[in-house]
């Protein structure tokens, strides 16, 4: 079967492991051609937000074409704003798909993919949904003019032709729902998940063994890991502050990511501890080894694909609270924070670190039972299969 994924609300980041990455690789897999037609924009080698130079073609590393394309001229900054791209219809005609997957469909040129599926009425469409409260539609006119009249009124009019509606998070799924109007038959969690195929070739203790060296670490220390983006929503600056608060012997926190300019001074600050390591921005394969390596992974902020990764590779975690963002929790392989406050992670470590019976209940629940609903091996048939 030929699928065709479309990366036109957002980014696409060659050779990462987010959905957009993992969809089509597994589909490659699984015998289908696939085509990824995406957006210039991408991340640039410290992580931040870059909008690539022109439009090309590439064979991606897991066997799928990927082909950028720009805003359209005149007008190139509305277009880039609104979405308008060069040549999408033509594009869709030449590739010829049996399947459409929108990631996401928050752009304008949702008509040019309406015009193909009339013409074309055997073609089949699925979309998903990485928008919700937290992460958009934060002030009234995100909320109330872009989410409830522009993009509702373009859900309206393809919703006729999408089979599902997939919401990445529960939280998403209502989105769906109450924001774009979405009929809640046609809606279904679909969960972002971990590469298990590059996952099943890693080996937690060679790995422990290989980062203890390089991060001047003991393997028989308790490793606690956390990172992404460091901004002040997700409050690893809270879990720093905790962390050095706790003086636990043998006791290590790794910290990745970029950090937002108007965290620099605050996080620089928490960083005169020894036992805190902080090792920058790292490639997606790097990020997979410190969540393997890892005793406990903390997110104490806002989501990321990161904290379904967490669960996936089998590590006890600490989330914050987010209603309808419990599906993190598989039967007791994570704890949940409810307040903002230094005071609560410190107490939540420190009833994890010390209290052995809990901790190795949570491991076993992770170890038993994250891989097995987040693995891409099985999200991607549910994604085009439902």
């Amino acid at each position: 079967m030929k699928i065709v994924h479309l990366c036109l609300s957002s980014f696409y980041i060659d050779d990462y492991s987010y959905q957009e990455n993992m969809l089509p690789k597994y589909h490659v897999l699984q015998g289908h051609d696939v085509t990824v037609i995406a957006s210039l924009v991408s991340f640039d080698s410290n992580g931040k937000p870059c909008l690539l130079d022109t439009e090309s073609t590439k064979i991606a590393k897991d066997g799928y074409k990927v082909i950028r394309v720009d805003y359209k001229r005149p007008f190139y900054k509305f277009n880039k704003f609104v979405r308008f791209y060069n040549g999408i219809y033509d594009l869709l005609v030449k590739e010829n798909p049996d399947l459409i997957f929108l990631h996401d469909f928050s752009f304008m040129d949702i008509g040019k993919i309406l015009k193909y599926v009339k013409l074309n009425r055997n073609v089949k469409i699925y979309s998903d949904c990485h928008t919700d409260y937290i992460n958009s539609a934060q002030t009234w006119v995100s909320l109330n003019v872009f989410h409830k009249l522009v993009w509702r009124y373009y859900a309206k009019k393809i919703s006729p032709y999408v089979q599902k509606f997939y919401g990445t998070t529960p939280l998403r799924c209502d989105f769906l729902r109450d924001v774009y109007n979405i009929d809640p038959k046609k809606i279904e969690l679909l969960v972002m998940g971990i590469d298990d195929d590059f996952f099943k070739n890693k080996d937690r203790v060679s790995i422990r063994k290989d980062f203890a060296g390089e991060l001047n670490f003991n393997e028989s220390d308790f490793i606690i890991v956390t990172g992404g983006k460091i901004d002040n929503r997700k409050n690893i600056h809270l879990l720093m502050q905790a962390f050095k608060n706790l003086g636990a012997e043998n006791v290590k926190l790794i910290v990745f990511g970029t950090v937002a300019p108007e965290m620099k001074n605050i996080f620089d600050g928490l960083m005169d501890l020894s036992s805190i390591i902080y090792t920058g921005w790292q490639s997606s394969d790097k990020i997979m080894d410190y969540l393997i390596l890892a005793d406990l992974i903390v997110f104490p902020g806002t989501h990321s694909v990161l904290w379904e990764q967490a669960v996936g590779v089998g590590t006890p975690c600490v989330f914050k609270y987010w209603e309808g963002m419990t599906h993190v929790d598989v039967g007791g392989n994570c704890e949940f924070l409810y307040e903002d406050k230094v005071e609560e992670i410190e107490e939540v470590l420190f009833k994890i670190i010390n209290d052995d019976d809990k901790f190795s209940s949570m491991k076993k629940n992770a170890i038993e039972k994250g891989l097995k609903e987040f693995s891409y091996s099985q999200i991607s048939k549910r994604a085009i299969n439902s």
